[in-house]
């Protein structure tokens, strides 16, 4: 096995907790009210001090605690959370990165100066507090009962759940932590212990009750437990002014309810003895439920790393490989048993396909989370405020896609703020809301993962971008084309229609980079726009590019594969349309549809088959016919790389063995259809 290094594992770590930051920071500016938000960041940079500290970043430790100690007044409710304190704040989380990342790349002058600006801030904040402006990050009962001690002390009821032992959690510690902060009474719950036999000593069943004097405040309580609120049930209540100083409370007094009528007793104490009873009970009733809850949960995830499961993929496909050997033996022989095992290995092979694919798949929630940052940044620099809609978060793609999609939605979401939405003054003419809108969807469409880009902007302007391409010669002035062939001018190395260069735009290279991305993933593109009412753009991207269904054919001598979940239909071409070269139409229930011919295209040697057939598929809007000299069937088809020396090839996408060990070309439908077959023989005749 591969000995884990303890840095790496902080970094992986540390890199969730900053994620989880992140994203509280920003929904902290959008409800700045919500104190569970606050608990939420102070925890995080609470965890990240202490196991930056235990693993050796002294650096991260020492920021971290500053930046802590810092927004702990926030969480006392000091201070109230403002957009500027929330900018602040992520400039905090990225220096953080920084100091993980690279520490030598990152200058200590930068962490004083966002600590000197966070302080003036909190500072400045306090003072306006002080003036009569109330604090917006809790309501005033709730930071006065957080920041004030109790009159004499505090009654703690503790419960942990019963797996907080394997999870490395010691209670015993957290209990010394506790008399640090004062005076403690401990009385242990027995009442759940069993039998020695039955004992489980992984398993833990006590509970505590503890009784603090002293000066401690409720906040101060709760950061004892802060790691483990997750797994317990703490209560809290003050103890009262008649809380006996000296003698402790006996052990039945919090374990049960005493009989009251058993002896005289002083006015003052009856609170004690009836109050600690519900306290214990109900403590007992909460910790039972959490108790049950923790059996109930399995475990959530297991983290592998991901070139583990890039090997386990390739020896999958290996074995689908393999499978269609097999089954390609069998059905040339008479042995019944042959062919039965043949079958079970194909249907189990089947079976671990998708097991292993599924394992790779990856929820596009985890990658369109990481654009509310960007749209905050962008939003912010630009003086267009700017809501930010999301959908389809739970759809799920390849690991590697999802990887790789990151570049081109950052580059079509700053176009859509840059480009797309109107200036407020702009907006307000319009009539429209001030507030611009970017909504980023994704979902199924048959064996395709379509992901939209859409703004509620001005649209595109046809006629600007018609003639910023005449200008740049990418088309002949009076030449008819539609719209959809104008916006694909916009993809063009080069193109933009910004009239000045800016950090953002006006180089012509970030769309270049979205087309050349999504067509590498094997993926098309597709723009809608409205004039005045925003642009929509459409990714249509597969599900994976390990292992696809293809269609396997055969064109003279060749063997090629067809994306299955590009072909529509098969039919068989007609007659009269034998003898022709080059593209012709076929009437398909009354829509003409053109065709190719890949004999043509690919340059194959003999004479056509009698019966040739046609493969009706989809590219974007259009529909298009491809005409091969037989259709074998199925093919299960592990996607292959060609080689460096074809990667300018656009006509494949790949290749693929077969069950005989030859190499069949996996057809790229987009680009065949989308250059119309121009390039298809010299392709071929580079790659054969």
């Amino acid at each position: 096995m591969t000995a884990l290094d303890p840095a790496e594992i902080f970094r992986t770590e540390a890199a969730e907790l900053l994620a989880c930051l992140e994203a509280t920071l920003l929904d902290l500016g959008d409800r700045p009210e919500d104190r569970a938000l606050v608990d939420t960041a102070f925890r995080a940079l609470h965890t990240i001090k202490g196991s930056g500290a235990m693993f050796g970043f002294e650096q991260v430790a020492a920021f971290t605690h500053d930046f802590e100690t810092a927004f702990d007044r926030v969480r006392r409710g000091e201070v109230p959370v403002g957009r500027d304190l929330v900018n602040v704040s992520l400039s905090a989380k990225d220096y953080i990165r920084g100091l993980i990342e690279e520490p030598e790349a990152t200058a200590p002058i930068i962490g004083e100066a966002i600590l000197a600006e966070l302080e003036q801030l909190l500072g400045t904040a306090a003072t306006a507090a002080a003036d009569g402006v109330p604090a917006a990050s809790a309501p005033p009962a709730v930071a006065a009962a957080a920041v004030q001690p109790a009159g004499d002390g505090w009654r703690i009821g503790i419960a942990f759940a019963p797996d907080v032992l394997r999870n490395g959690t010691n209670p015993l510690a957290l209990l010394d932590e506790l008399r640090d902060l004062g005076p403690c009474t401990v009385v242990p719950r027995l009442d759940a212990l069993p039998e020695l036999p039955g004992l489980d000593p992984e398993s833990l069943v006590l509970g505590w009750d503890v009784t603090l004097r002293g000066p401690a405040t409720r906040a101060a309580i709760e950061d004892v437990f802060l790691f483990v609120r997750d797994e317990m049930v703490l209560t809290l209540e003050p103890a009262g002014l008649a809380l006996p100083d000296a003698a402790p409370p006996e052990p039945a007094e919090v374990l049960a309810p005493a009989p009251v009528a058993a002896a005289p007793v002083p006015p003052a104490a009856p609170p004690v003895t009836p109050s600690a009873a519900p306290v214990a009970a109900g403590s007992d009733a909460r910790a039972a439920a959490a108790a049950r809850r923790a059996e109930e949960r399995p475990a959530s995830s297991v983290r592998v790393e991901a070139e583990r499961l890039d090997e386990l993929m390739d020896r999958v496909g290996e074995l689908v490989i393999a499978q269609a050997r097999l089954s390609q033996l069998a059905g040339l022989s008479a042995d019944p048993g042959l062919k039965g095992i043949a079958e079970e290995i194909e249907r189990l092979s089947a079976r671990l396909r998708d097991t292993t694919m599924s394992i790779r798949m990856v929820a596009i929630g985890a990658l369109f989370g990481r654009f509310r940052r960007l749209i905050h940044d962008l939003s912010r620099d630009l003086g267009k405020p700017v809501e930010f809609v999301t959908g389809g978060e739970d759809t799920e793609l390849d690991k590697t896609v999802i990887e790789r999609l990151a570049d081109p939605l950052v580059h079509l979401i700053r176009n859509a703020i840059d480009h797309g939405i109107e200036a407020p003054g702009r907006r307000a003419a319009a009539a429209k809301a001030a507030t611009g809108r970017i909504t980023l969807t994704a979902e199924h469409v048959g064996a395709q993962v379509l992901v939209s880009v859409r703004d509620d902007g001005a649209g595109l302007d046809a006629a600007r971008i018609r003639a910023k391409a005449e200008e740049k010669g990418l088309c002949a002035p009076g030449a008819v084309l539609t719209d959809q062939q104008i916006y694909q001018f916009l993809f063009a190395p080069g193109f933009s229609t910004a009239a000045t260069i800016s950090a953002l735009s006006g180089r012509g290279v970030g769309m270049d980079v979205v087309k050349k991305t999504i067509e590498s993933l094997r993926g098309t593109i597709d723009i809608a726009t409205e004039p005045g009412g925003g642009t929509t753009v459409a990714l249509r991207l597969p599900l994976t590019l390990a292992i696809i269904e293809g269609l396997l054919i055969r064109v003279g001598e060749g063997r090629y594969v067809i994306p299955l979940a590009a072909v529509e239909e098969c039919v068989e071409l007609p007659a009269g349309e034998r003898g022709g070269r080059g593209r012709d139409f076929l009437n398909i229930r009354g829509a003409l549809v053109p065709f190719l011919r890949l004999r043509s295209l690919f340059g194959a040697a003999g004479e056509p088959e009698l019966h040739q057939k046609v493969i009706i598929v989809a590219a974007g809007e259009a529909r298009v016919g491809l005409v091969a000299d037989q259709i074998i069937g199925n093919h299960q088809t592990v996607i292959k790389s060609l080689s460096k020396l074809h990667a300018d090839v656009a006509t494949f996408s790949g290749a693929t063995i077969l069950g005989d060990g030859t190499a069949a070309l996996i057809i790229d439908v987009g680009r065949l259809v989308g250059g119309g077959g121009g390039e298809g023989a010299r392709a071929y005749q580079e790659v054969a």
